[in-house]
């Protein structure tokens, strides 16, 4: 795969997207993954197809597997470890986040990190200053050997590449039979509802199809678009609570669909924090479930926003004011 030329790298080179005498090729697993998926979603236009339970999991989804696996698995404890939970607890937010089809753990993490260090710079592998579409979904789709390999993996993935764990899932196989199994789980739980309450065959692949592709196909498009807009909204729109000398910014938008991501700017202020929003209006959903998974005593060790300290300005304002 790397270094061949397929037929969407001479269609890129003659669009002028790619330059032949570069390296860098077109992911095709990754891209024909992408386009399928989306195709695959797209069945959720065939009427035969809808069902109220069937939305109803594509809306769950988003919570479950975007908010639960993605936000608080991979991004906020795997990465930035805002929070500290049992190992259980932990290996099963991975498997959650790796339902989302958005790279294995190390990978994941190993990029977001190298984005926190090389943020909207030369070194950071999806910043918008190379346009929206390279920082929403091109830089994945096309391959670049800095980003998949061992010493990059050991660099910024180190704790999780001593892990014996996630290099277990850094294996193919056992990468399909996740997804194989979250397709089963959904058509054929789908399938017996609806055998059980239509008693018929035709009620029972209809619904179990339903769930299918509302429940996996359109909300992992879905999933996907939320994450990929925290790298290219919320580093383009929005407002600048802090001064983190880099291009992220607070995007009310993107911090309601992604569930508290997009309290971007807030989040490169103070990586580490497991809550993103800092204001009343800013709300977390994110957080307020490590929260609840603290009060219960499955989360500790949270971190929090540092409380914020005054500048000599506004200590003078207040004292003239009082």
């Amino acid at each position: 795969m790397l270094g061949s030329t397929s037929i969407v790298d001479r269609c890129l080179w003659r669009m002028g997207i790619l330059d032949a005498a570069s390296p860098l090729r077109v992911n095709v697993p990754v891209f024909t993954g992408i386009v399928g998926f989306h195709l695959l979603a797209l069945l959720a236009c065939i009427p035969w197809l809808f069902s109220w339970s069937g939305l109803a999991w594509a809306v769950a989804g988003l919570y479950l597997f975007g908010t639960i696996g993605i936000n608080i698995g991979y991004h906020r404890l795997l990465t930035h470890r805002g929070f500290a939970c049992p190992r259980w607890l932990e290996h099963a937010l991975t498997v959650v986040g790796a339902c989302c089809w958005q790279g294995t753990p190390m990978n994941w993490v190993s990029v977001h990190r190298m984005h926190h260090q090389h943020s909207d710079d030369s070194g950071d592998p999806h910043t918008p200053r190379a346009g929206f579409f390279w920082s929403h979904m091109g830089w994945f789709l096309i391959y670049d050997p800095a980003l998949y390999n061992i010493a990059t993996y050991d660099r910024y993935a180190r704790d999780l590449f001593q892990d014996r764990f996630y290099k277990w899932l850094e294996r193919p196989r056992i990468w399909r039979n996740i997804h194989r199994a979250q397709w089963a789980a959904f058509f054929v739980a789908g399938a017996v509802v609806g055998g059980l309450t239509e008693w018929s065959l035709e009620g029972a692949l209809q619904l179990g199809l339903s769930w299918l592709v509302w429940g996996v196909f359109v909300r992992t498009v879905a999933v996907w678009h939320i994450t990929w807009s925290v790298n290219s909204v919320t580093h383009l729109w929005g407002y600048q609570t802090h001064d983190t000398r880099d291009d992220s910014r607070n995007n009310w938008l993107v911090g309601l669909v992604s569930n508290g991501e997009g309290w971007h700017n807030n989040h490169h202020a103070e990586p580490r924090s497991a809550a993103h929003g800092q204001r009343w209006w800013e709300l977390d959903v994110s957080y307020l479930t490590i929260w609840a998974l603290e009060r219960t005593g499955l989360v500790w060790d949270v971190v929090r926003p540092k409380p914020k300290q005054r500048t000599p300005v506004e200590k003078a304002d207040e004292h003239a004011a009082a």
